[in-house]
């Protein structure tokens, strides 16, 4: 099965064709925003009515009759309903409005901006007409206009495109497009997340010629001119199912401290500006990794082949050389274009059992790569303990894994602990990335970088408040450094509540994102940092690559009419890359959820001890220690009428006082799983130690 690549950091509006309904013919740029309205994307829920966010954070609850039309996701022109005075002892910003649950009320006036142009349903046929039922309770459904059915039979999931919205009393329309097959079929429920999250499946033909062209092999003109490294030990650190090895490293050691080379796939010596290929890596913007398979942004034939770093082969790479003295303080660093030749195509199983000595015949056959793999160890500790020293954060969380059978049903969860060899990698690419970033920013060219702003003021008073309980308080919001959060990571590490307390920390940071504008990287206390690392996968990385050829061949600062085109274009294309990195993290996150949901659902009625990872006031969710996690109804708490106390994060019996707090351990057994609907609900377990 194909996993995503461990050790690597930063772990994923176009110009991109759309067909299906038609864009409203208001367009953002254009919209007149009239006193006391505003936009906002809207939120909505299952039980018809919606959510919004104005621009200043106050939240605006639409009633059913008030959406206008508008869906889960479309961007929105609203105005707060009038009502009653404001009456909380100051003034409103939209003067008098209706409030429903502490919340003013809002109505929506036109839907500036569609978000949903296809989706993904049950197929229904009725004695007048056909339906969709999407699988997003948070849609409605959708009729199928005589003859618009295709080949899709009762009860098959469906991808359809949208062909007209809700309009007053008319009801959405769609066309089906694809008869996906029956839930609970082999590989339904990832073709289900691929037209859920519209996944590039195929190349374009066009495409696939210009990559049929490219030589498999590095011609003797192609070397002329570069640093030739392949006399210099090399090796790829990768997982046991990569093909996209995109990043070699090679350390030597003498007195005077280390020489750290990482070598990274010349890309853009193949992918040239505006091509083909070029157009549509540029819209793909990124490899999707899912639970079974990938999706990458090159065709294979550079992406697995030539690109690919195979060992003992040549191929073209841009290098990076940092120097080091014995304490790993970083003395120097050089950039070149260069050829090389990996000696072994190694992974991190190996290389981490290399260097704990547990196999003799693993250290028989690497004997000659054990020196440099035991430097690269002491190197990457130091450069670890160098980057906690600034205040960097780390999250130890392990890696969730999945594994297949040959019909892609799960037959095992786990846990990936990051081991050694996956830490040198991630020290070794970091440090490449930050040197290629302060490199550039250096030369004032214009740039990407990979950017992680500071935590809004608000998420951390919240996380301050979730800390309390567990003795935990941010000094200094205002002035507040990774460094302290880093502290807290190191103080709960192997406590029962780790994960919890580290999850909750990390959903209180912003996403790093990537910008033309340099912002620093707030998580890894770095001023300057990029990606540079994974041209192969990431769009952004082949930018860069093109960026710094660019800056050698120029001799530095770049002539003013290639600065202008490139700040023209920078913004945009980190703008998308951002996006779809988005979109790839969720349709990831989606695949393994699904399978998960589908490992739980062999085992209804099994009894389990939990996490409580999540409280609302329907209910609790319970993480287990395979990573999976349900939710608990408050149905289900027979013995008392439950509620939710936020300040304790607990669901309290009013009668017995019994709670039900986040980070509590909880007994509960399986009752019911939906892999499709990605819903997986427990019951509490009446014979478990814990109750």
């Amino acid at each position: 099965m194909a996993r995503r690549k461990a050790g690597r950091p930063g772990s994923k509006r176009t110009g991109a064709k759309r067909t299906g309904a038609k864009k409203p013919e208001v367009k953002p740029a254009d919209l007149v925003i009239r006193p006391g309205q505003f936009t906002a994307k809207l939120r909505a829920s299952a039980r018809g009515f919606a959510m919004l966010t104005a621009e200043d954070g106050e939240e605006f609850f639409v009633p059913p009759p008030d959406l206008g039309g508008a869906m889960d996701g479309d961007l929105v022109l609203a105005r707060p309903k009038r009502g009653r005075p404001h009456d909380r002892g100051e003034s409103h910003p939209y003067g008098e409005v209706r409030f429903r649950n502490e919340r003013p009320e809002a109505e929506v006036l036109r839907v500036v901006e569609r978000h949903h142009r296809r989706v993904v349903g049950t197929f229904a046929r009725g004695r007048y007409f056909s339906t969709v039922e999407p699988l997003d309770p948070r849609l409605p459904e959708f009729v199928v206009p005589r003859g618009k059915q295709g080949e899709a039979k009762p009860g098959e999931l469906v991808a359809a495109e949208i062909i007209s919205y809700p309009d007053g009393l008319r009801r959405p329309e769609v066309r089906v497009t694809e008869a996906l097959g029956r839930a609970g079929r082999p590989g339904v429920d990832i073709a289900v997340i691929i037209k859920t999250y519209d996944l590039p499946e195929h190349f374009p033909e066009v495409v696939e010629r210009e990559a049929a062209r490219v030589s498999q092999e590095v011609l003797p003109v192609e070397i002329e001119g570069r640093s030739d490294l392949r006399r210099l030990t090399t090796v790829t650190i990768d997982g046991e199912d990569a093909k996209d090895l995109d990043d070699a490293v090679s350390l030597e050691v003498d007195d005077q401290g280390y020489h750290l080379g990482v070598h990274i796939a010349d890309v853009g010596h193949y992918v040239k500006p505006d091509s083909p290929l070029d157009r549509e890596a540029r819209r793909r913007a990124t490899s999707i990794y899912l639970v079974d398979r990938v999706l990458p942004m090159l065709p294979p034939a550079l992406s697995n082949g030539i690109c690919s770093l195979n060992p003992k082969v040549d191929r073209l790479t841009q290098s990076v050389f940092i120097d080091y003295d014995p304490t790993g303080r970083r003395l120097g660093y050089r950039l070149a274009d260069s050829v090389i030749r990996t000696a072994e195509r190694m992974t991190y199983t190996a290389v981490a059992g290399l260097l704990g000595g547990a196999d003799p015949r693993l250290k028989e056959r690497h004997a000659p790569l054990l020196p440099m793999f035991e430097g690269m160890a002491r190197l990457a500790r130091l450069l670890r303990a160098s980057r906690m020293d600034r205040g960097s954060l780390d999250f130890e969380l392990p890696e969730d894994k999945v594994v297949l059978d040959e019909e892609g049903r799960p037959v095992e969860l786990y846990r990936y602990q990051r081991t050694i060899a996956d830490q040198m990698v991630e020290e070794f690419m970091l440090a490449a990335n930050e040197v290629v970033a302060t490199h550039c920013a250096g030369l004032k060219i214009p740039f990407v970088y990979r950017v992680h702003e500071r935590p809004d003021p608000a998420k951390l008073e919240a996380l301050n408040e979730f800390l309390r309980p567990f003795g935990f308080a941010l000094r200094d919001l205002e002035g507040l450094g990774p460094g302290e959060l880093q502290d807290i990571l190191v103080r709960i590490a192997g406590r029962p509540e780790e994960r919890l307390i580290s999850r909750v920390i990390l959903r209180s940071m912003k996403q790093a994102r990537y910008s033309a504008d340099n912002l620093g990287h707030f998580a890894l206390a770095f001023r300057y940092y990029t990606h540079f690392t994974s041209p192969i996968r990431r769009y952004p990385d082949l930018i860069v690559h093109r960026l710094l050829r660019e800056s050698r061949r120029s001799g530095g600062p770049l002539p003013p009419v290639r600065e202008a085109i490139w700040r023209d274009v920078l913004p945009e294309i980190s703008e998308h890359s951002s996006e779809r990195e988005r979109l790839a993290d969720e349709a990831d996150r989606a695949s393994f959820e699904v399978k998960k949901i589908e490992y739980m659902a062999a085992r209804l009625g099994e009894a389990y001890t939990g996490i409580i990872s999540g409280v609302t006031p329907s209910g609790f969710y319970v993480e287990l220690p395979n990573s999976v996690e349900g939710f608990v109804h408050v149905r289900e708490l027979a013995d008392d009428y439950y509620v939710l106390e936020q300040a304790m994060y607990a669901l309290i019996g009013q009668s017995t006082g019994r709670r039900y707090r986040l980070g509590d351990p909880v007994d509960v057994y399986v009752m019911a799983a939906d892999p499709m609907a990605r819903r997986l609900d427990f019951g509490l377990d009446p014979g478990g130690p814990l109750r």
